[in-house]
């Protein structure tokens, strides 16, 4: 009975525990969203923030017509894609580490960040416009994963097993593919678009460009959240789930659909940033623990914060804007070197 007893103390302690680190992320979050408004080559002081807000939904100010142009055009539909982009990637990087039970896994393991890559390089070169470019990149990704998840179920191997394996293919084949069309691309034009688009930018961010993408980030992020407590089973051996009559298959599936409608969508609106995927899920679990229920939110909320942080670097360290994806590159090797050391340690 004691020990009951001081069980459900320490679980009462950690659900806590667990509402304020939640609720210090959300603040966070909004601290660090409306803060970046005010960052970038034409800053903004918060008086004049707020004005072009209030100017833009129909409440006259006397306020520069740039600042209005700035704060709606610019700044708006960028940060707002950076936390959906960054929330997008940590949820589905999560979401991958407990199906495949492996913490060094990334949302692009089943080859969509190389299928969107082949999509937008393909639509590049032809001479779509930037919805063209986003379009044929969401569907590449899309087609990637389709295709490796087909492959793997003729496998006789293991089905996780075989999911990495095609995965690593896809993506070797689409990578292929990039480099053939960069190297017949015109190199004055098309293979600097190209380049550009592949070390991953918000440059070219705008509303209806954000839009679009929202709606499969939505539905992904919305599938993820309300089933979250099914990957702790997902956790378990294959023999063990079926053994308490878990359908494995079903679950799986979910999942992957919806991770790759995240990871599609980010990469079709941002181009490739790589690491978020795999640092953050690391970041939250180190805050909140290894239950899924717990950890796709505070995920969610902390790769948010990190990508609004990592573009506000990019647009403001230097004179020119950094390419995003090479920021994020520079911040995530380093603690990928970590996990390798700590799991030796271990």
């Amino acid at each position: 009975m004691l020990e009951l007893q001081v069980e459900m103390k320490n679980e009462r302690q950690r659900r806590r525990r667990y509402r304020v680190m939640l609720t210090a992320m959300f603040l966070s979050l909004g601290i660090v969203t409306i803060l970046s408004f005010g960052i970038g080559y034409y800053p903004l002081s918060p008086s004049q923030v707020a004005g072009a807000f209030l100017s833009g939904i129909g409440y006259e100010q006397e306020i520069l017509p740039q600042a209005v142009t700035i704060f709606w055009k610019i700044r708006l539909p960028r940060i707002l894609s950076a936390v959906f982009i960054g929330a997008s990637l940590s949820v589905a990087g999560a979401a991958y580490q407990g199906m495949f039970r492996n913490p060094l896994v990334s949302p692009d393991i089943l080859g969509v960040s190389s299928g969107a890559s082949l999509g937008a390089a393909f639509a590049i070169l032809s001479g779509m416009t930037n919805w063209g470019v986003q379009v044929s990149a969401f569907t590449g990704g899309i087609l990637a994963v389709a295709a490796s998840y087909l492959i793997s179920r003729r496998s006789a191997h293991a089905q996780t097993l075989s999911l990495v394996l095609t995965g690593s293919m896809i993506m070797s084949l689409c990578n292929a593919g990039v480099t053939m069309i960069k190297y017949v691309a015109d190199p004055n034009d098309v293979l600097q678009q190209i380049t550009f688009w592949l070390m991953g930018s918000l440059t070219k961010t705008d509303l209806n460009a954000f839009g679009w993408s929202a709606v499969p980030m939505m539905i992904g992020l919305v599938l993820i959240f309300l089933l979250r407590w099914r990957i702790n089973l997902l956790t378990l051996d294959e023999e063990e789930a079926k053994s308490l009559g878990i359908n494995i298959r079903y679950y799986r599936i979910i999942f992957i659909f919806a991770s790759t409608l995240l990871s599609a969508a980010a990469v079709c609106l941002g181009g490739l940033i790589g690491w978020v995927g795999l640092m953050i899920p690391h970041m939250a679990r180190a805050l909140v623990g290894v239950d899924y229920g717990r950890l796709i939110p505070a995920s969610a909320m902390l790769g948010g914060i990190y990508l609004v942080l990592m573009d506000d670097i990019a647009r403001s360290l230097m004179s020119m804007e950094l390419p995003l994806g090479v920021v994020t590159s520079i911040m995530g090797a380093p603690f990928f070197i970590y996990l390798i050391i700590k799991r030796k340690e271990q």
